[in-house]
């Protein structure tokens, strides 16, 4: 009776989580456009490259076609002249001959983390204040750069950060990683901003002010960090500069990839939030909307057992559902809604492996990750 009770009463509190974390993403204003776009300063948007995809010329032509009113240089890296996404940026120049672009090669690696590696010697092309660092697989709308610069026009504005959602879903494990994100993430953020101010940064987009990155250091102090996008968030709070949400969303886009692919990077992510927030990480496990109540189910006792973990199970698939199409503006994930329950108890064992090892994997590199969240080189993964 008594383990059913405690996994009755586990079973209940996921329900409750799941539950508020959905009424926090039906609260925010999610897609809505600013009203005002007439404050348009200049902006630098920083693109660190390296390889290319199928999806990759049609992610950076989207940074071309902005419709915006104010001067927006781009600056592209990449570590080696024959890396394949420079002969992209250079047709693209050719398309987009008046566009304020350039492609720089960033040879040093200053760091373990080549992305930042790449940004730290970008900075020394910076023409303006405001700065945007994307990734190379984002996609963005026509109107992403006035949008995400409206709340800049607070001074005390430092930080701000768009949603993203994976598209061009091709695979299963896909699937997988697109529900984790689509439906998970961006309520999760939004469930603990409503706990505490936000003192951490997204890393897809993020639109910052020149002077607090100068002031936390500029690039080369997340040279070695794992987590580049948390701790420029955390230090830029730290300053007393205000993170905000932009309710704009961009899409992610990816190659195919098969569950090895899939599992490691969210191994990689999981191990990076672990170092990053362990406390948080930990109790994480408690809104687990599908452990708990099979537990519930398998090990419990009573009358209301299998009514109340199928209430459970189902709010949490029609949760994860509703969250999905309201990030995605689609339903083609329905037919996937079975994703959900088995996304969780996968999320169980990358839980457990979080806390059980150091090693990530990242384009094809071990590293261990310190408890500081710094990266050390390992052998060269087969």
């Amino acid at each position: 009776m008594a383990v059913s009770l405690v996994l009755g009463a586990l079973a209940l509190i996921s329900l409750v989580l799941t539950l508020w974390q959905w009424l926090e993403a039906r609260r925010f204003p999610l897609h809505r456009r600013a009203g005002d776009t007439s404050f348009a300063p200049a902006v630098t948007v920083l693109k660190p490259l390296k390889g290319a995809e199928a999806p990759t010329a049609a992610c950076l032509r989207s940074w071309f076609s902005q419709d915006y009113a104010g001067p927006v240089q781009i600056l592209f890296g990449i570590a080696a002249e024959d890396d394949p996404a420079g002969q992209i940026v250079r047709a693209l120049l050719v398309e987009f001959p008046r566009a304020d672009a350039q492609l720089v090669v960033c040879p040093e690696r200053l760091g373990a983390n080549a992305k930042v590696s790449q940004l730290a010697q970008l900075e020394r092309w910076v023409r303006h204040e405001i700065l945007m660092v994307s990734d190379a697989d984002v996609r963005v709308p026509r109107d992403f750069v006035a949008n995400v610069v409206a709340p800049l026009r607070d001074e005390q504005v430092g930080l701000v950060n768009p949603f993203y959602r994976l598209v061009e879903i091709r695979t299963p494990a896909m699937r997988w990683e697109a529900l984790a994100v689509n439906a998970d993430f961006w309520s999760g953020v939004l469930q603990s901003c409503r706990l505490a101010p936000m003192r951490f940064a997204l890393g897809a987009v993020m639109a910052v002010r020149r002077r607090h990155l100068e002031a936390v250091g500029g690039f080369r102090a997340f040279a070695n960090r794992l987590a580049d996008d948390f701790e420029l968030g955390r230090r830029v709070a730290g300053r007393g500069g205000r993170l905000v949400l932009s309710p704009v969303v961009v899409d992610c886009c990816h190659p195919p990839q098969g569950w090895g692919e899939v599992w490691r990077h969210q191994l990689r992510w999981s191990r990076t939030i672990r170092v990053c927030r362990p406390g948080a990480y930990a109790l994480s496990l408690l809104s687990n909307g599908t452990l708990w109540p099979l537990l519930w189910l398998a090990f419990g006792s009573g009358p209301w057992v299998g009514a109340g973990a199928t209430v459970c199970l189902a709010v949490r698939v029609l949760t994860a559902l509703d969250n999905q199409r309201r990030l995605t503006q689609s339903l083609a994930h329905v037919p996937w809604c079975w994703l959900a329950p088995v996304k969780d108890l996968l999320q169980f064992v990358l839980w457990g492996l979080a806390f059980t090892g150091d090693t990530v994997e990242w384009r094809g590199q071990r590293y261990r990750v310190t408890r500081t969240g710094e990266l050390v080189k390992k052998e060269r993964a087969r």
